[in-house]
């Protein structure tokens, strides 16, 4: 156990619409409609994200390609992905600046035959809106000697009932907000086209950079097309997590509810809420089902009824299948989707009273209430994968479950990764590490760059506050950087390179 600085805490009253203790709050979509340019500089333009400009190339060479290099000086530093386009005028998107800043930048073009360099303009970013409050953000260096990755930190934050807070947010490596979205997504994540995904629990959205809808899929559309093709399932809502596969389809959880009588432990008729995976074509129809109800036992419900397994996260696997974490199951399942053409029967189920055996250990060893399995890499039958473990209901040594009395021993919550073998069905628990608290909901986790593990504790130990490590891989984790958000809570919060696919920023 490492001794960490304690987190700070504000004198907020907090009190979050989570779903038997995990889940993020439900946001009515927001629309976002950029507006004609209020200011112009040259080939520079505002638009409706005050953080965001626009940087337009009126040149229609032959084989156009071009990026934006921007900076607060004329060193620049960071750059746009390369765009190319066959049409005029090419409009490249300038995102990741500070607020009330003034940049300077300037496009490199390279076509058939040529290329140029154009002269060095400026544009002075926009103040954050004002209708939102700003969650507090600090980051710590504890061990100066040690270097973080690079990149920037994407949050998907969840803010206090009652409160109209900045949710999805990307701040950069010292904890400043670069880029936001208005509208809270649970969670909000890069496309490879460099667009955000957002989930919003009555919508899923693709938006650009500067805030701008591309796709919009409905719950509405979706219950009218699990109608029209005779599925017997309502969804009530979008749920914790959304995958955009290479075919345009976007795979997502809803959940939905089904009456159950005389279940275990339970007296006369039981509603009891489970998950869906929905798989969403380009064209908003459902191309693909699979429902708990069909291959899980509502019998068995370790935390409770109605919410019976609390689905949190979807993870594509190497082999077009895909890994599904249940919460209240503390199971991690492997369902058979073959990129769509799948039956969905349960491949495996990971954790306590799953089908593979974890190696070495006891059943404490095992994840509990966990979120946000992240496959690291594959090779055959073997996989390496790592699990923010919250522990709700650990079971420890001697079959006691932590926290479920006064009397019981108290939970507490790792980072952990695993080594899993198909071929066996065995997992062996490569690493972990205790950072000495109980982050009872939320979470995530990943490897950085430079090999070290980040990962969030939502709300660690009853604070209004989350906190972000990132650690080394090492049998004795040193911590590198910490981020400690106040006033909201971090569902997720992760490293990626930069805002534009194929690019890394540095510090």
């Amino acid at each position: 156990m490492r001794n960490l600085r304690a987190v700070p805490c504000v004198s907020v009253s907090i009190v979050l619409t989570l779903a038997s203790l995990g889940c993020g709050t439900s946001h009515s979509p927001v629309s976002i409609t950029t507006p004609p340019p209020t200011t112009q500089n040259g080939p520079v333009s505002s638009t409706a994200n005050p953080l965001v400009a626009q940087y337009t190339i009126t040149q229609s060479e032959q084989g156009l390609v071009a990026w934006v290099e921007f900076g607060l000086d004329t060193n620049y530093g960071r750059q746009t992905s390369v765009v190319t386009s066959s049409t005029s005028p090419m409009n490249i998107l300038v995102a990741g600046m500070l607020p009330q800043a003034t940049y300077h930048m300037r496009a490199h073009l390279n076509w058939v035959g040529g290329s140029s360099v154009d002269p060095d303009t400026t544009f002075t970013t926009g103040a954050l809106p004002s209708s939102f409050a700003l969650p507090g953000i600090t980051v710590n260096r504890p061990n100066p000697s040690l270097t973080p990755a690079t990149g920037v930190e994407i949050l998907s934050l969840i803010e206090p009932m009652g409160s109209t807070m900045l949710q999805s947010v990307v701040t950069d490596i010292n904890g400043n907000i670069i880029w936001y979205y208005p509208a809270g997504g649970v969670p909000v994540k890069p496309m490879a086209n460099g667009h955000m995904m957002l989930q919003l629990g009555t919508d899923l959205r693709e938006v650009d950079l500067a805030g701008t809808t591309i796709r919009d899929v409905s719950l509405a559309q979706v219950n009218l097309s699990l109608q029209a093709n005779s599925y017997p399932y309502k969804a009530s809502n979008f749920s914790h997590d959304v995958l955009v596969l290479p075919n345009g389809h976007w795979v997502t959880i809803c959940q939905t509810t089904k009456s159950y009588p005389n279940l275990s432990g339970t007296t006369g008729p039981t509603n009891v809420e489970g998950d869906l995976i929905v798989d969403i074509d380009p064209n908003a129809n459902v191309a693909w089902l699979w429902s708990s109800f069909d291959y899980l036992d509502p019998n068995r419900h370790p935390e409770g009824l109605p919410d019976w397994t609390h689905a949190n996260a979807l993870v594509q696997t190497a082999d077009g299948n895909l890994l599904l974490s249940m919460r209240n199951q503390s199971w991690v399942l492997k369902i058979n989707y073959a990129n769509g053409a799948g039956n969905g029967n349960v491949m495996y189920t990971m954790g306590q009273d799953g089908d593979v055996t974890l190696l070495g250990g006891d059943p404490s060893l095992w994840f509990y209430g966990q979120h946000y399995p992240n496959v690291l890499n594959s090779d055959g039958s073997q996989s390496t994968v790592a699990v923010f473990d919250d522990g709700n209901l650990r079971i420890l040594s001697g079959g006691v479950a932590c926290g479920a009395n006064t009397s019981a021993p108290a939970c507490y919550t790792r980072a952990t990764i695993y080594q899993i073998d198909e071929s066996s069905n065995t997992a062996i628990l490569l690493w972990q590490d205790k950072p000495g608290f109980f982050s009872w909901w939320g979470g995530s986790i990943g490897v950085l760059s430079n090999g070290d593990v980040e990962f969030d504790n939502s709300e660690p130990t009853n604070t209004t506050a989350s906190e972000i490590d990132e650690v080394t891989q090492s049998d004795n984790p040193q911590t590198v950087w910490q981020m400690e958000i106040t006033g909201e809570n971090a569902y997720r919060g992760m490293r990626i390179p930069s805002l534009y696919p194929g690019v890394t920023w540095q510090q």
